[in-house]
């Protein structure tokens, strides 16, 4: 391979905290010949320090590492203008997935894919399209039309459930009584359709 073919070949910087899964991705990547791994990272700390000394184009992130949650990078890659950052995770959950969309993830692949599946879809990336898993996009689209039958307090309220607040620290951050927390989730659930709160927790 020339030296100007190499620079042609995108760059990827995989950060998995699950060491089989770390490196079944680092030697698909690598076997392909389409890429280039230019590291790899089991924890926050790791990746943090592997960002600064090593130039990447994709930075393929899992949320869960092992000393903390792995989205808390991506305010520190925008200050370094680093890659395009991507989540390949086994949250596929209304909070994860818009919590990462609302940090600037441009692509959300759930673990369910196949690396296939994944390579493509940062291929997608790479060219200038946003990627987000079809299973995503579907628990996404369904919040969306949930939110049009809610009103604003409803809202708040639903989207406290799904950081997994209870009833009484929803009553305390909206400063209202736990009772009334209580009768609008009432509310909630006769509007949406939905029958517990598990339910809730899982958009």
């Amino acid at each position: 391979m020339t030296e100007k073919q190499e620079l042609l070949i995108p760059k990827i910087i995989i950060v998995e905290d699950h060491p089989v899964m770390r490196e079944g991705l680092a030697n698909y990547f690598a076997g392909t010949n389409r890429w280039q791994v230019t590291g790899t990272a089991s924890t926050l700390a790791e990746a943090k320090d592997l960002v600064t000394r090593v130039y990447a184009d994709i930075l393929l992130l899992d949320i869960q590492l092992e000393d903390g949650w792995g989205l808390d990078i991506i305010p520190y890659l925008t200050k370094q203008d680093g890659p395009i950052m991507a989540v390949y995770s086994s949250f596929d959950d209304y909070a994860h997935v818009s919590a990462a969309l609302g940090m600037g993830v441009q692509a959300y692949i759930c673990k369910r894919r196949s690396e296939q599946e994944l390579e493509a879809a940062l291929r997608a990336t790479l060219d200038g399209t946003p990627y987000i898993d079809d299973t995503v996009q579907s628990k996404l689209n369904k919040t969306v039309n949930l939110f049009s039958l809610l009103t604003k307090r409803e809202t708040e309220i639903f989207r406290l459930v799904t950081q997994r607040l209870s009833n009484k620290q929803i009553a305390e951050t909206l400063k209202i009584s736990p009772r009334t927390v209580e009768n609008i989730l009432s509310c909630v659930y006769d509007k949406t359709g939905i029958r517990s709160r598990a339910e809730l927790e899982r958009l």
